[in-house]
């Protein structure tokens, strides 16, 4: 396990001081990698937060350009980037602003040829993805390979997020086993939405990761920005599940076996 040096030791010594972090949990965090995919408004953004926080290692998958209109939410471009692949971007950003972790840019959106490669190498990953295809496929990779996964997803005013850990929580096919009719140009993006999202979504990784606090384990928190209204609602494990049901039938705590269906509004 790699040790802090002088300089991460300064560079973190506000987050060291955390009681339930420390040293121990920076080093945590300095010995993870974590797989962002989707490194836009959202993604991007929870890639700064886990930068500067200190995880070792981010691989960042994306593919596409950058285009003007992502200019309102995505914190790692610059206007003079428009035109140019948005990941590179992106990691030359985050190395800039952290010297001391390792920055890797897939140019590529995530697909059914990719995504078990790229999860046996991360030991967490956040799910920024911008439609359910990508989602899915990361989510049934995740449980294949025992990785824990953050999920966050927005649309228009409202967020959703929720941590699933294989053989422990519901998974995304668990919440919704049938996908919602969805645009990715349907709806209004608002920066300081997805930043909002974002920032949480980085802060459950750090949790879990380090063990500081209580991840949304079996739960998901939704959030209506518009009137500043969240709610946790207990997540529903199909034991029938198509993707995490034979893991879970044998590793699922006592603790969430007995949790009701709840009702979801809006789509992830």
């Amino acid at each position: 396990m790699a040790q802090l040096t002088p300089t991460e030791i300064e560079r973190y010594r506000r987050q060291i001081m955390l009681p339930g972090l420390g040293e121990t949990g920076q080093l945590k965090l300095k010995n993870t990698t974590a797989l962002v995919t989707g490194v836009g408004g959202l993604g991007g953004t929870a890639a700064l937060y886990l930068a500067v926080a200190g995880v070792g290692k981010l691989i960042l998958v994306r593919g596409g350009d950058l285009q003007r209109d992502d200019l309102n939410r995505q914190v790692l471009m610059t206007d003079d980037w428009v035109g140019q692949p948005r990941v590179f971007k992106a990691q030359k950003t985050l190395q800039a602003l952290n010297p001391d972790i390792e920055v890797e840019a897939v140019c590529e959106y995530v697909s059914a040829d990719n995504i078990d490669a790229l999860v046996q190498r991360a030991d967490i990953a956040l799910d920024c993805a911008f439609d359910f295809n990508e989602r899915d496929l990361l989510n049934a990779a995740c449980v294949r390979w025992g990785r824990p996964m953050v999920e966050a997803a927005m649309n228009s005013m409202e967020a959703y997020l929720t941590t699933i850990v294989p053989g422990q929580t519901p998974c995304l096919t668990c919440l919704y086993p049938e996908k919602p009719e969805w645009d990715r140009w349907g709806f209004g993006v608002l920066g300081a939405v997805s930043g909002t999202l974002a920032c949480l979504a980085a802060l459950e990784a750090i949790k879990l990761v380090t063990g500081l606090g209580d991840p949304l384990l079996g739960q998901l928190l939704t959030m209506d920005l518009a009137r500043a209204e969240f709610a946790k609602r207990r997540a529903y494990h199909d034991p029938d599940c198509p993707v995490c049901g034979p893991i879970s039938r044998h590793h699922l705590s006592d603790r969430l076996t007995d949790i009701a269906p709840a009702e979801f509004c809006g789509a992830l």
